[in-house]
């Protein structure tokens, strides 16, 4: 408790605090902003972290995350269009209320689950994170291995679209991670004779490419696209503790499977978000409601995906792995500042630690305000041409990913990786597992080559130790599972196609 008061203070500080209050505004924008999302925001402010403290780095992401994930819920409810991905399971039942004359009571049920759910996983953040390191600390290369291609499979399992082209965008991620310095001895590989890939390529220019400049390069398709909105005042948000009362176990059951969906390494808000929303209706004595308005389905859903936020941690700071697609960017601040996340983390860096804690929590509290007392600036935000943002984004891309080793080069890495990023997304290969499997790259292969020296090259020695052999049948039954519900789909969509031809 003394480190964490003090990382408390220290992030509560004039100085600190500013950084603090900053992300999380920024973070809120940009989540309810349609055709900008968080992770694009992250991307750009990751070169800015090179001039910051870590704690004030780690503070204005770990705060950023935090509003991001909530301010698409705006966009959501008033707009139907989910400002953040997570957000869209907020849209069912989220707009119809507000359509109904009611969008103040539709903000205040999401903005007041949103805070509920932060404080719950925030909770399992604390209490887990340090166990989980310990454990960390004792695990053999074979289960740091197991465990990253478990990551791999739930990624592409869980995301949207085809398993097999989830895992294959994961195994080209760990391709790209490839070219530079041989690790282990030392020489070249992969690099075509082009020296400006010695080093292998940029971690922030491939990120700000697949994100930022592919997300730009998507929005720009629909940038014409016209929204109705409805408008809202800040006393129309207020619920009462009767209402809330009625929804309790549904705040506590959502909160805690979003934690724990956050915590499984690679799958994200959105799958905690539907998860919780999904219990909730078929656990509800009037499942017919959902859909039309009803109160249980905006709290599952922001309580569910905000709750994603303090478990995603959990992995990233115990074990070096990250738990969302955001979390790689904190990631690589950690990196950036010669940090590396893991079991070791606690020992050599408590500080640090506790001001990831100490961040998370008081930036749900300073959420909290800001999007009850600000309410009417967001909307007059949502009116804001995107035309106009993307000039600005673009060279905030270009900026960013020459700073890092002052070499054009990158600038052409982030430019392609924005193409390819592009072309994945509508071919329909998961960037978020391309973009994890770029960053546990060299964990992978670390792990992999320790692992075949210690067991004298042989492969089985995976299958020997509990912990290695769970997670490979756990990531084989998921992969198993995955198939063959895909090719029950598939049955059914061709069976309704051939209905409807012999109907007409």
């Amino acid at each position: 408790m003394e480190g964490f008061l003090a990382a408390s203070l220290e992030v509560m500080s004039p100085g600190t605090i500013l950084y603090l209050v900053g992300g999380t505004v920024l973070g809120v924008i940009l989540g309810a902003i349609p055709g900008v999302t968080g992770a694009m925001g992250i991307a750009l402010l990751l070169p800015l972290t090179f001039y910051m403290t870590v704690n004030n780095a780690l503070t204005m992401m770990v705060s950023m995350y935090v509003g991001a994930i909530a301010g698409g819920l705006v966009t959501a409810i008033l707009l139907r269009i989910p400002g953040e991905p997570s957000s869209i399971v907020t849209t069912f039942d989220g707009n119809p209320m507000a359509r109904k004359g009611q969008p103040g009571r539709a903000l205040g049920y999401a903005v007041g689950a949103s805070l509920f759910g932060g404080l719950v996983s925030w909770v399992g953040l604390v209490t887990l994170t340090y166990p989980l390191s310990e454990i960390a600390v004792r695990l053999r290369p074979f289960d740091i291995l197991a465990l990253v291609m478990m990551a791999l499979v739930l990624i592409a399992a869980l995301g949207q679209g085809s398993i097999i082209k989830g895992l294959i965008s994961g195994l080209l991620g760990i391709l790209v991670s490839m070219p530079g310095t041989d690790p282990s001895t030392g020489t070249l590989r992969l690099t075509f004779g082009i020296h400006d890939l010695d080093a292998g390529f940029s971690t922030l220019s491939v990120l700000i490419g697949a994100y930022a400049v592919a997300q730009v390069l998507s929005d720009l398709i629909e940038v014409e696209r016209k929204v109705e909105t409805v408008k809202t005042t800040a006393g129309s948000m207020w619920i009462s503790l009767r209402d809330w009362k009625e929804q309790w176990w549904n705040l506590i059951r959502s909160s805690v499977i979003g934690t724990w969906v956050g915590i499984m390494p690679g799958i994200g808000a959105t799958v905690g978000s539907l998860m919780a929303y999904t219990v909730a209706k078929t656990s509800s004595r009037t499942p017919e409601k959902f859909g039309t308005g009803h109160p249980a389905g905006i709290v599952a859903s922001e309580c569910g995906n905000n709750a994603t936020v303090g478990g995603a941690l959990v992995p990233l700071i115990a074990m070096g792995i990250p738990g969302s697609v955001t979390d790689v960017f904190l990631l690589a601040a950690l990196v950036i500042h010669g940090l590396q996340p893991g079991p070791l983390l606690f020992n050599e860096h408590p500080e640090v630690v506790y001001v990831i804690f100490a961040a998370c929590l008081i930036s749900h509290f300073v959420l909290f305000i800001i999007m009850t007392a600000g309410i009417r600036y967001l909307i007059k935000l949502m009116t804001v041409p995107v035309w106009y943002l993307f000039p600005i984004i673009l060279l905030f891309c270009v900026i960013g990913s020459f700073a890092d080793n002052n070499r054009v080069f990158d600038v052409y890495v982030m430019l392609a990786f924005g193409i390819i990023g592009f072309c994945m997304e509508k071919t329909g290969f998961a960037l978020g597992a391309f973009v994890i499997g770029f960053v546990l790259g060299p964990i992978t292969e670390k792990s992999l080559r320790a692992g075949l020296t210690l067991s004298d090259g042989s492969w089985l020695d995976i299958f020997m130790h509990p912990i290695s052999a769970i997670c490979v049948v756990l990531s084989a039954g998921m992969f198993i599972w995955s198939l063959r519900s895909q090719h029950r789909l598939n049955q059914l969509a061709a069976r309704g196609v051939a209905q409807t031809e012999s109907a007409a």
